[in-house]
């Protein structure tokens, strides 16, 4: 489960502001200290269930401002050559307007956050977790910092702060934002949009970055929406009466279900993506040619130089929920492990839980473990994660 704190008067003090607040106080949002932000963890008269299920079978508007977006500008043979330095991603195959999921890796080949990253025509578009945003954005002004010395490059990085960002998911969502679309043009843009590409257009009069992606498993979209007009548009997204408000809460479950990763938890800078099963976002160019920090370690974990100690599973738990720090055994009581996000799945309707477990365990699906919660072992078993199916918008694979 994500970690948020109450806000006391001294704390709200210290905390970032999201320019959506005002939607939040008018619709009766329970604000939260969650990264350094003050966000909304669920709305009086719903609650984490309820928004849950009504982003699974209709639209939720999540408000992700908090997220660091990022602008890398220089030329693109630069921006690629150093993207392709610091994260494990073929960034240089990515299409016009294409972004990929990506990690940046730290040299002995730990995570240092998880990113999206996209190819735009003048620049690259970067989007990373809060809770990092001050050591990600010191680590890649380091390394652009050496880079730019050691190539005569000049490359620069520039830290996105006039924008809000939010996330609209469900299945509705296509339908939702297609009905304040007045340009044909854009009405034609989004039919074409797939899976984490990108495009701009004017949603209801006003002019945003449209990215079909997100943080749920369900089809939508982030839009990222000058700040003087954010409040505006979620209202006018509100209009329709399928598109609901959800917090951080819900956000956390359905991520889950999804089988997806919450950087602090379930991935830091001493697991590697071969640890956390997400070797896949590893370029096959990038398996053969390396140069990425920590290529070393974890090119030889891919190909059997250096054991691989631990492994990411999911678990579908019958008895209490199993929370972060609960501890995984194997029939005989042995230690295999340790969950590391953990909560009840809205839609199975059970407690779920994903977590490492030492690579000589049995992590087959349906293989059977204990999770110890206050004291008392309930059974377990792997799953294949993720949990639930997802309905990602996919271009088609020509053949």
């Amino acid at each position: 489960m994500l970690r948020w704190k109450r806000l006391s008067s001294s704390l709200a003090s210290q905390v970032l502001q999201s320019p959506l607040k005002p939607v939040h106080v008018d619709n009766k949002g329970k604000l939260v200290e969650f990264a350094g932000w003050e966000l909304p963890v669920q709305y009086d008269g719903a609650g984490v269930m309820t928004e849950s299920l009504h982003t699974r079978s209709k639209v939720s508007i999540f408000d992700v401002s908090h997220m660091q977006q990022l602008k890398l500008h220089g030329p693109k043979s630069s921006r690629v050559a150093f993207l392709e330095k610091v994260t494990v991603s073929s960034v240089g195959n990515l299409k016009p307007d294409q972004g990929q999921y990506t990690l940046f890796t730290n040299p002995e080949g730990g995570i240092i956050d998880d990113a999206v990253v996209a190819n735009r025509e003048e620049y690259n578009h970067i989007v990373c977790n809060a809770a990092c945003a001050a050591k990600d954005i010191a680590h890649l002004t380091k390394q652009l910092k050496g880079f730019n010395h050691q190539n005569n490059e000049k490359i620069e990085m520039e830290v996105i702060s006039d924008q809000a960002l939010i996330a609209l998911q469900g299945p509705l969502a296509v339908n939702i934002l297609s009905g304040l679309l007045s340009e044909q043009r854009d009405k034609v843009s989004l039919e074409k949009l797939t899976f984490f590409f990108s495009t701009e257009m004017t949603i209801a009069g006003i002019g945003c970055t449209v990215s079909r992606s997100g943080y749920t498993g369900e089809d939508g979209f982030e839009i990222s929406i000058p700040i003087p007009s954010s409040v505006d548009l979620v209202q006018e997204l509100l209009q329709n009466p399928d598109c609901k408000l959800a917090g951080l809460g819900a956000r956390d479950a359905l991520r889950l279900e999804a089988g997806l990763c919450l950087y602090g938890h379930d991935l830091d800078d001493s697991i590697s993506p071969v640890d956390a099963g997400l070797s896949w976002t590893i370029g096959k160019r990038r398996k053969k040619e390396g140069g990425f920090l920590g290529a070393d370690h974890i090119l030889g974990q891919l190909q059997g130089s250096i054991p691989v100690e631990r492994k990411r599973v999911g678990l579908i738990v019958d008895g209490a929920p199993a929370r972060e720090g609960a501890t995984v055994v194997d029939s005989s009581e042995n230690d295999i492990g340790k969950i590391t996000s953990g909560g009840y799945s809205p839609v199975l309707k059970c407690p779920i839980a994903m977590g490492y477990i030492s690579s000589q365990a049995d992590a087959t699906p349906d293989a059977k473990v204990g999770v110890q919660v206050r004291g008392k072992t309930y059974p377990a078993r792997i799953a294949t994660m993720p949990f639930v199916p997802t309905h990602y918008v996919k271009t088609p694979k020509t053949k």
